[in-house]
């Protein structure tokens, strides 16, 4: 056993504050907040605090959800909120800005302020976060001599303009600290020290790295600058930050607080991959471990991930869902256990924040692997965490003259250093199985549809431009469009049967022949290269090749990303003969058009002079074909999702609003993870150590949400889709999702509450058993039935929308002893 002191007095570490950053009121009457800090926390108006924070993105959602998420987050325990600054959607153009609707960032934080919360404000500009092109506009690549996130004038300038864009309307908002507002942080750059390594110039990369920092303190802000993952190269008067699944062995740099900004909740989805889980138990330890280890601020990337509207998704092939299994789901609606077991946490470190920031830390270890931490102030009063590292074994640590069960991979909180409040690994919350149920007021569809307009677009007579040469899709068409024509001809002398093969950086092509669809491929989710091949027939005289090609989101993340190129850029673009000679293509006269005829005259918005066609059927099956049908809104406020199993791939629009790209055709490969899941032991998406996965070969995404401010609750609403592979719209319908079982396992002395949502009721309680065999919520079986339990719960709780009953003697039965006295409970709202 060893003990050892990891810090002075409280007093002499609040004299090692090396920033106070004091703000002046900009307005009389305002109660301007102070932020500082020294080596234990961020200071605000004088006081150490600990941030709880959590990640929502105001262009994933809808200014409508807001208020609903930020007070779901508040009372889950947070105090902060936190999201990125999104520069292509601010900045579609150069200097044409857009502050409107869910990129109306301002009211964003002003509904942060209402609820008495603070924020952290990640300005980037560059930011990752699975967003196209890692949120730089794409019209920076018409810039001469641009580099991105290099050391140049060009960039420079840009990045400089958007972010003092920001910060001036943030100035003008009051929204900052010092000034009465809820910001208490700003960051600069995102992740650079993960990439820096690998650019092509190390010094202009640290002269960048620099330059980010000094013009950001010249902004004035009046709190604290951040850089995430900057240990490396980090420049003077910013603070480094942590991310990462587990941040608890983090060390900053001498006087800086220990920041975690992001701790991953869950993972991204793309339309191959099955859905990743991150099981609460292991979230829980890892919030636990970093605050036992002297943690100070803490966020959650994501506590609401939300819906890549439109052409928002990066990746590539990151799909329209950015769930993340947040402790809020896509939709807002709570994800239980995940949402309950951390709010019991934070309940813990917030009873505990003076201990953990004043109190002086006093470690003993037991093994490598297993350590009680005890933080005691001058008062006396103590609080403590004992933490077991070990993945497969659960032991009895004697700690003080007591001895704790502590199970394999999880830390027991003690606020008291004497009862174990908190174990990361007891989850004593309700499960709750989220289902779509359908509506029956969208059942029917009647459907109308128009074809996309092609036959322009399979001649070279008209286009943007022309060049001989096949162009790189990002820089030609500025990133407006999923699509650009790529269109020659050429002239033979009789009939001849080819075959037409492509070369292209796709993502996807179509190609046609002489007006007619010649074929379709797409990359696999990886080097986005491929080789097109397809039947080709040139008859005598003139002869016209189309090629349509689409990207389905641009990368968002890696050294120098920006230049890995999209299209059928270089080639070689052949007519092969059957005795391999071949007629190259590549340096023909090419024409360029960005985009579809059918988003230039913006059928979506389904505009009164459309001629739309429904007799005597509706086609299915046909590519390049618009849809639309008339639906009312599903009664109730219960989240919307539109099923679009039987489509191919497209884009679904609602009252003229872009749900975003669909691809049900696509299914989710089998990966070792959806075998296995359990919660001891580090949590990772990579190397294939993959746990807790769902959805193998299952459609990557079939159910898109359709927030209910886009519907018309009392009138008509429509639907548009884009189908553009072919696929079936009479089997399209509507859900909603609600809460369908409700599950619990509890030890005596707990309290069951078991709880529906949004008016929903308990209408049912199935099981009440102890020792339960086999299954998961909503299909448990075997156990022994508890009689009592079963009257008990059946009298409290049957037609409530919630209830509460405590686990005493009275419910035990004959079964008890053998299951180590777990009750589980099953219920159905």
């Amino acid at each position: 056993m060893r003990t050892s002191t990891s810090m002075a007095r409280a007093a002499l570490a609040l004299a090692l504050t090396v920033l106070v950053l004091s703000a002046v009121c900009s307005f009389p009457g305002a109660s301007c907040t102070k932020v500082s800090y020294d080596d234990r926390a961020l200071v605000i108006d004088g006081e150490r605090r600990i941030i709880l924070s959590g990640s929502i993105h105001y262009p994933r959602s809808t200014p409508e959800m807001w208020p609903d998420l930020i007070q779901k987050a508040k009372d889950g325990g947070l105090n902060t909120i936190e999201t990125y600054v999104f520069w292509n959607g601010h900045e579609p153009r150069p200097r044409e800005y857009n502050f409107a609707g869910n990129y109306d960032i301002m009211r964003f934080f002003s509904e942060v302020q209402k609820a008495g919360m603070y924020a952290i404000l990640r300005i980037g500009p560059y930011i990752c976060g699975e967003w196209n092109y890692g949120g730089l506009p794409a019209w920076l690549r018409d810039i001469p001599d641009m580099q991105f996130r290099l050391h140049n004038q060009p960039f420079e300038h840009e990045m400089e303009t958007f972010t003092k864009l920001i910060v001036n309307k943030m100035k003008d908002a009051n929204m900052f600290a010092g000034q009465g507002g809820p910001i208490i942080l700003a960051q600069i750059e995102n992740e650079y020290g993960n990439i820096q390594s690998g650019l092509p110039d190390q010094q202009s990369a640290t002269k960048y790295i620099h330059w980010c920092a000094e013009m950001a303190n010249n902004q004035n802000v009046g709190v604290p600058w951040i850089m995430c993952q900057q240990s490396n190269d980090l420049p003077p008067n910013v603070l480094e930050t942590c991310n990462g699944f587990y941040c608890h062995n983090f060390k900053p740099k001498e006087n800086m607080p220990k920041i975690w900004t992001e701790n991953w909740t869950g993972w991204f989805k793309a339309w191959d991959k099955p859905d990743y889980h991150r099981p609460a138990e292991d979230l829980a330890y890892s919030v636990a471990m970093f605050f036992q280890n002297r943690g100070s601020v803490q966020n959650y990337y994501m506590y609401h991930g939300g819906t890549n509207f439109g052409r928002t998704t990066g990746g590539p092939y990151i799909t329209t869902s950015y769930d993340y299994d947040a402790p809020l789901d896509e939709y807002g609606n709570i994800r239980q256990p995940k949402y309950g077991h951390l709010k019991q946490l934070h309940a813990m470190l917030t009873s505990m924040e003076k201990h953990l920031v004043y109190g002086q830390q006093n470690e003993t270890s037991f093994d490598d692997k297993v350590k009680a931490t005890k933080y005691t102030l001058d008062d006396g009063s103590s609080a403590c965490f004992i933490s077991n590292s070990h993945d497969n074994e659960d032991l009895n640590v004697t700690f003080e003259g007591s001895t704790y069960q502590v199970p394999a991979w999880s830390v027991s909180v003690l606020p008291d250093c004497k009862t174990v409040a908190y174990n990361t690994a007891k989850v004593k919350t309700q499960t709750s199985v989220m289902v779509k149920k359908e509506s029956a007021v969208t059942q029917g569809l009647k459907w109308f549809w128009l074809p996309e307009l092609l036959k322009p677009f399979c001649t070279d007579r008209s286009g943007s431009f022309r060049r001989n040469e096949l162009l790189e899709q990002i820089v030609t068409g500025a990133d407006k469009s999923d699509y650009l024509w790529y269109k020659t001809s050429l002239t033979s002398g009789a009939e001849e049967e080819f075959t037409l093969y492509v070369n292209t950086t796709g993502h996807e092509l179509y190609a046609f022949v002489n007006g007619e669809l010649a074929g379709y491929k797409h990359s696999m989710n990886g080097p986005y290269i491929f080789q097109f091949q397809a039947p080709a027939t040139m008859r005598a005289g003139k002869n016209y090749i189309s090629l349509l090609s689409a990207t389905v989101g641009l990368k968002n993340y890696g050294a120098s990303f920006e230049l890995m190129p999209a299209g059928i850029v270089g080639g070689p673009v052949k007519l092969v003969r059957p005795d391999s000679s071949a007629i190259d293509l590549s340096h023909s006269t090419w024409t360029y058009e960005t985009g579809l005829y059918g988003e230039s005259i913006q059928i979506h918005l389904d505009k009164p002079d459309l001629e739309w066609s429904c007799h005597p059927v509706v086609p299915v099956n046909r590519p390049f074909s618009w849809y639309k049908a008339l639906f009312h809104a599903p009664d109730g406020e219960d989240a919307v999702v539109v099923d679009l199993a039987g489509l191919n791939k497209g884009v679904v629009y609602v009252n003229g609003r872009n749900l975003g790209r669909y691809w049900p055709s696509y299914i989710a490969g089998n990966m070792d993870g959806c075998h296995r899941c359990d919660y001891r032991g580090a949590y990772k998406t990579w190397d294939n150590q993959e746990k807790c996965l769902t959805g193998c070969h299952e459609i990557g995404q079939q159910f898109y949400h359709v927030p209910r401010s886009f519907l018309n609750a009392g009138g008509l609403n429509t639907i548009v889709l884009f189908e553009e592979a072919g696929g079936d719209p009479t089997k399209v319908n509507f859900r909603t999702v609600v809460v369908g079982s409700v599950c619990i396992n509890a030890e005596k002395g707990d309290s069951i509450t078991l709880a529906c949502a949004n008016g929903g009721t308990i209408s049912s309680i199935e099981v009440t058993s102890f020792g339960v065999a086999k299954g998961q919520c909503g299909s448990y079986e075997g156990g022994y039935e508890s009689k009592p339990a079963m009257e008990a719960l059946s009298a409290a709780c049957l037609g409530k929308e919630s209830c509460t009953v405590h686990y005493t003697d009275e419910l035990d039965s004959a079964g008890s002893e053998g299951s180590g006295g777990v009750l589980t409970v099953q219920a159905t709202c």
